[in-house]
């Protein structure tokens, strides 16, 4: 599908679920579809197409992909339903069985969705569902290559730009190297080019992201901190933010660099997965949790307010009652911001199944619930460490009757009084207590423009 407004008007409803790199990706398909003629079906309007980007880091993930589809399907049953994403890479098969599905697409194909649009059909362009049979294309993941750089600008305010896709680790838990296949990026040059494409659409905040960032460049000779001095270089006010990195691959001169930085913010979030040496070690995690407190402490000593989000997973096969305490406490002994706990799933290949001593499913949400409640802690106290200081804070087009909402530059959600003319723009506040809820810091004072 080369020519523009071939398919005049069909309505395109669009569901992701899982990380932002899904949402990034989403977006980019979207504006892909609106090219070609489509466009986003209002709410209460029927659809004509159906768009799945679906996960599949657990099972949790895998029903709620399921739920989806069904429920897409009994809302628009005359739509074409696709399907797309980790989900469809890993088992089409199964999605195949679901009723309304008529075309999966795996990892290689997903931004091709135009193409097999108009293959699907044909001269009459139109889209008649239920084939007999459910339409599969899926490359085996070891032969992915592509990379497509893209960003998403669903928000007028921050968009997600993605950099990077893949994983070479494989890490005995984790099926994405499965589902993503190998770590491949685009060059600096194209990243920059998107990177510039988001910042005229009007981003005020792009966020950097992928599967494992800190990969950027390994195919072609470049790497991740030479693209953050490059980003540093970009005009206007934007800012730039760090997703998901690996802690062996965020380098000290990476921290060292961003404290001194106008561009990228004080705002890092680092996967740890476990606080114990020997679940990292079944988990054949590629760092001991030594180095994760020197990156912890190293940011602190540069950056005292910076936000560190970090990532933990908990009863994994073999983690021991005494491997979670001694997790549990060196967690606590961090001074980190929040934490993003996720409860071990048993997935389909993955090398932990070789593993004999099975935490039980009760004792793992106990475990969950504990480290729910410690980041709980550990949010309030960071955000409480902040109050009575004065931070720039990008306001959002959100916003609740007379309050919008807005981030700092570390981070912390915060409200104040709706001012249209402030959407979008950097301001100086003195940030004051709680909210009612506890979602967001208020502001007791506006400065000058940032």
């Amino acid at each position: 599908m080369t020519d523009n407004n071939t398919f005049n008007n069909f309505k395109v409803v669009y569901c992701t679920l899982g990380c932002k790199l899904n949402f990034a990706e989403t977006s980019a398909i979207g504006r892909q579809l609106n090219e070609a003629g489509f466009v986003k079906a209002g709410t209460g309007e029927d659809a004509d197409i159906c768009i799945i980007n679906t996960c599949t880091v657990t099972h949790t993930a895998d029903h709620k992909c399921r739920q989806a589809i069904n429920r897409l399907h009994r809302r628009h049953p005359k739509a074409l339903i696709i399907v797309t994403g980790c989900y469809a890479q890993l088992n089409p098969t199964e999605i195949a069985e679901i009723q309304g599905v008529d075309l999966i697409l795996g990892a290689n194909e997903k931004f091709d969705i135009p193409k097999y649009l108009q293959n699907f059909a044909g001269a009459s362009l139109q889209l008649v569902p239920y084939r007999q049979k459910t339409e599969i294309h899926n490359t085996k993941i070891n032969n992915v290559n592509r990379f497509v750089p893209l960003y998403s600008r669903d928000d007028r305010t921050r968009c997600f730009l993605k950099i990077q896709d893949g994983c070479d680790y494989y890490c005995t838990y984790c099926t994405i190297p499965f589902a993503r296949g190998k770590s491949r990026s685009g060059t600096i040059e194209q990243t920059l080019a998107e990177a510039n494409k988001a910042i005229i659409s009007g981003a005020k905040e792009i966020v950097l992201t992928g599967v494992n960032i800190g990969d950027f460049g390994k195919r072609n000779g470049e790497n991740f901190f030479e693209l953050l001095k490059k980003l540093d270089e970009t005009p206007g006010d934007t800012r730039f933010r760090i997703s998901s990195i690996e802690p062996n691959l965020l380098g000290d001169e990476i921290i060292e660099y961003a404290s001194v930085s106008k561009k990228i913010m004080p705002h890092f979030h680092i996967p740890l997965q476990s606080g114990s040496n020997e679940v990292l070690s079944l988990m054949k995690r590629k760092y001991k949790r030594e180095l994760f407190e020197h990156k912890i402490n190293k940011i602190k000593e540069l950056m005292p307010d910076a936000f560190i989000g970090v990532d933990v997973i908990t009863g994994v096969r073999g983690e021991t009652v005494e491997c979670f305490e001694n997790s549990y406490n060196f967690i606590n002994s961090l001074d980190i911001s929040q934490l993003h706990v996720f409860t071990y799933s048993e997935r389909e290949g993955t090398k932990m199944l070789d593993i004999k001593e099975i935490v039980p499913t009760k004792e793992r949400k106990r475990r969950s619930d504990l480290l729910h409640l410690l980041s709980e802690k550990k949010t309030h106290a960071f955000y409480e460490k902040m109050f009575g200081k004065t931070l720039p804070v990008l306001w959002e087009s959100k916003h609740s009757g007379n309050t919008m909402f807005g981030f700092t530059n570390n981070y912390l959600r915060t409200e104040g009084p709706f001012d249209k003319n402030l959407i979008n723009s950097f301001q100086y506040v003195t940030l004051g207590g709680w909210n009612g809820e506890k979602t967001a810091v208020k502001v007791v004072n506006c400065f000058q423009n940032a």
